[in-house]
């Protein structure tokens, strides 16, 4: 790379690819290896909040049930009728939609520092 571009330190691009690599991985084998049925945090605010309070809350903002306002993209981390090759390419489209936000801020971020310097 260019001394002007960002991974113009060959320990620092060693280290994003590190990242990379095992983020995608991770793509690959959350899919096989999560729970089915998770007991986290949804479970935990079931048990701590009254379902009566809710459902006023959900009222008074207009929300007809619990949920997001905006639908999700991929939802449940899947693409509706791919079973897991739709959930492993979902996690690998979000990871390099990441990847690619993150890269693309650091380079206005330097390209900021340039003109300030």
């Amino acid at each position: 790379m260019s001394n002007g571009s960002l991974g113009t330190n060959s320990k620092n691009s060693k280290f994003i690819m590190g990242g990379l690599i095992i983020a995608l991985i991770i793509g690959i084998l959350a899919p096989f290896i999560a729970s089915g049925d998770p007991d986290g945090l949804e479970s935990a605010a079931e048990k701590i909040i009254n379902g009566n309070a809710l459902e006023s809350n959900l009222q008074e903002i207009g929300l007809e049930e619990e949920g997001t306002v905006a639908p999700s993209p991929f939802a449940d981390y899947a693409i509706p009728g791919m079973d897991k090759i739709g959930e492993i390419a979902a996690m690998l489209i979000g990871i390099l939609l990441m990847m690619v936000l993150g890269y693309g801020v650091a380079a206005i971020l330097k390209k900021k520092e340039q003109i300030a310097n």
